[in-house]
């Protein structure tokens, strides 16, 4: 029976008891794989002692582990630079490329590891290198066809100005989409889409239909068909646009104050209290909320300006800011 050190609360490392216990919960835990992380004799945090490679329980002490692989770098960085210019690992893997990431490019610049240009024949030579090198990457129709479609996602998010978060979950919809065989009949710019306007729904940055038909490939009726053919067979839980989501942007491309946007979320917030919100476009309550609102704060701003920033009718901006000042009227008292 081996025996077991407890490191006491002063730094030093005593003899102490062995239990049975003690062993048989650790042999489940070798056997499970799994990493305990509390303590089998008191239930109390284990904490890791980096510097001696142990893990040790913050209450009674018991080692719980020791001579751990330190798993990190050999190296020390202190700035971001430093770390970029030491690490040998390459970018981490991303669904937002058809074959993840872990291909091979070969670079344009025609120049070696010196800086030095590349001779007639050299280059002659990298050009075939790099065109076998892409045929290779898109072997078949499925690779071919999510480059299409990854490339489409990225050119339109960046339109959009949408993050990579939600690059990203398009791209894992749009992959959903084409394992299970959705695409049949419909075009690829349409899946792309609607798979975007899903994913910008989902992480809390929605655009309207308006704005991604402006930069689609596609027009609105086959992206609403589309996206709904999408969600309904992906069974995709997606809650309805919440009117707040686009209140800063509209905000800030108005260059209204914050004072401004306060006020808008509130007169949305009283909207959904009084119920009226139900079966009106998110964005025109938002837009007629900012309008309000910079009236409220006595800030100049028109309703063709509101109107051209959110992409609805002045008409709408005109019923809809009424009906949020009615349900409001603690709030302008």
């Amino acid at each position: 029976m081996t025996e077991t050190h407890i490191r006491g609360y002063d730094g030093e490392t005593e003899r102490d008891r062995t239990t049975e216990s003690t062993e048989s919960t650790a042999d489940e835990t070798e056997s499970t794989g799994d990493r305990t992380t509390t303590c089998p004799e008191c239930e109390g945090n284990l904490v890791t002692d980096t510097e001696h490679g142990e893990t040790v329980c913050n209450d009674c002490g018991l080692v719980v582990e020791q001579d751990s692989v330190d798993r990190g770098p050999e190296w020390r960085a202190f700035d971001s630079s430093e770390r970029d210019s030491k690490s040998r690992v390459g970018a981490p893997t991303t669904n937002m490329m058809h074959d993840k990431g872990l291909s091979t490019n070969i670079g344009w610049q025609d120049k070696d590891a010196y800086g030095k240009s590349l001779s007639s024949r050299q280059r002659q030579r990298m050009q075939r290198l790099r065109t076998w090198n892409e045929r290779f990457r898109t072997r078949d129709s499925k690779d071919r066809n999510l480059k299409q479609a990854l490339g489409e996602i990225d050119r339109m998010a960046s339109a959009l100005g949408l993050p990579d978060n939600v690059r990203e979950t398009a791209s894992v919809i749009y992959r959903r989409a084409l394992s299970e065989n959705l695409l049949p009949g419909r075009s690829i710019e349409g899946v792309a889409t609607a798979a975007l306007y899903a994913a910008a729904r989902q992480d809390g940055n929605p655009r309207s239909l308006d704005e991604f038909t402006a930069v689609s490939r596609v027009d609105k009726m086959e992206l609403t068909r589309t996206y709904r053919y999408v969600i309904r067979e992906l069974k995709l839980e997606i809650q309805p646009a919440d009117p707040e989501s686009y209140v800063p942007r509209f905000v800030s491309r108005l260059d209204l104050s914050e004072e401004t946007q306060r006020l808008a979320r509130e007169l949305l917030d009283g909207a959904k209290r009084a119920g009226i919100t139900s079966g009106k476009s998110p964005v025109g309550l938002a837009a007629s909320a900012v309008y309000a609102a910079a009236l409220l704060s006595n800030e100049k701003v028109t309703q063709s300006q509101v109107s051209a920033v959110a992409d609805i009718s002045e008409v709408t901006i005109r019923n809809r800011y009424k009906e949020l000042l009615d349900a409001s009227e603690g709030l302008v008292a």
